[in-house]
């Protein structure tokens, strides 16, 4: 009995191994340094086969009207689960009108979008599918007719769900690729390593003078806070820092009850944003239609910041220095900035010290990618 208890662990354990990285991670109930408990869903457990079929359908082209766009070409996990570009391309090299976040630690977000116009991953995954500029899909039926004449995927749905074919929904694709986007989380970083691993020589002394700065005079920890056992860097909440606000102020109000009466009639949020660079503008007051909300956007995690870039809702900041620049500044000015962005009066050597420790909070398996930039 004994040894039979031995070799069932020994295959567990190797079971594991073979199993890639993201998924080892929640099979064997890890979590990286610096990170706090990922959230699960009641009622979307996690389960291994269940996160090896949302990678597949993560990865799989043939959801897109012409077959070209998987939900890896805007979060390319060879480029930190980002495209690298200003803006998001959809079929047949559609832009859009935001720029497309990492995937990255995206599981700790209380909304979805940049806008906050969803509160879960399962439900922001349902949304490109059927976008006439990401995927380009009129409703979910394509989708649902590959899964159910694929034989791989008709037996990876049965170990997930414990469903056959004609019990397969758009609600179970989206729950395999959220329980696949919840693997996607990273630390382990200088940063980590330092504050939570107790090694002080982690981080460099440049890298280390830019935390204090950080959380002192640079102002960052009001909107990206550093907790005392875990660090997620965002406050989940809304900012204006007055970024493409000149877009839109001169018709502001115009703009503002175009958007009112549409919503009225049923304005669908997901296609309007995407084509409509003056309501995408107004950030998340399309979702609220509270006059505050006009030009605030999501605080998204600095966790791997320097290989994501480029930056902001519309990508038009191209590097880490021209962020922080943009921040000394005391962001755009516009009549809706919120009341905590103002002029720094940072010195060149503070701004260099920010960006190193900025760079310190890369993980290591994103790490090839900082020495690529240099």
């Amino acid at each position: 009995m004994k040894n039979r208890f031995v070799l069932i662990v020994f295959w567990a354990a190797v079971a594991l191994l073979l199993i890639p990285l993201e998924v080892a991670v929640f099979a064997g109930q890890k979590v990286p340094l610096g990170l706090p408990p990922v959230p699960i869903p009641s009622d979307n457990p996690q389960n291994v086969a269940k996160i090896a079929l949302g990678k597949r359908l993560f990865m799989d082209k043939r959801f897109s009207a012409d077959s070209t766009v998987s939900c890896a070409t805007c979060h390319d996990p060879d480029k930190a689960f980002t495209d690298g570009l200003p803006i998001a391309e959809g079929i047949k090299k559609k832009k859009g009108t935001r720029n497309s976040p990492t995937v990255i630690n995206a599981a700790y977000y209380t909304s979805q979008f940049w806008d906050g116009r969803v509160p879960s991953l399962e439900e922001q995954a349902k949304g490109p599918f059927v976008n006439p500029v990401e995927h380009g899909l009129k409703d979910f039926s394509p989708i649902l007719k590959v899964i159910k004449s694929d034989k791989e995927y008709l037996s990876l749905f049965k170990k997930a769900f414990g469903i056959n074919a004609e019990k397969i929904g758009i609600e179970h694709v989206v729950k395999a690729i959220a329980s696949f986007e919840r693997t996607i989380v990273s630390g382990n970083s200088p940063f980590d390593r330092y504050m939570y691993g107790g090694e002080k020589g982690a981080m460099s002394e440049a890298a280390i003078r830019g935390l204090k700065l950080y959380r002192t005079k640079a102002r960052c920890q009001d909107c990206h806070p550093i907790g005392q056992t875990s660090a997620i860097f965002t406050d989940n909440k809304f900012h204006n820092l007055g970024v493409g606000f000149s877009i839109i102020e001169p018709r502001l109000m115009e703009i503002v009850e175009k958007v009112k009466k549409a919503k009225e009639k049923g304005l669908k949020l997901d296609e309007t944003i995407l084509q409509k660079q003056d309501i995408s503008e107004l950030g998340r007051f399309v979702v609220t239609l509270n006059i505050e909300d006009i030009g605030r956007f999501k605080t998204p995690t600095l966790r791997n910041v320097a290989v994501t870039a480029p930056y902001m809702h519309d990508g038009s900041v191209e590097t880490l220095e021209d962020v922080i620049e943009l921040y000394d500044q005391g962001g755009e000015d516009n009549p809706m900035l919120d009341s905590g962005i103002r002029p720094l009066g940072l010195t060149e050597q503070e701004k260099a010290d920010l960006v190193e420790f900025l760079k310190a909070l890369t993980s290591p398996e994103y790490a090839g990618l900082l020495k690529d930039k240099k």
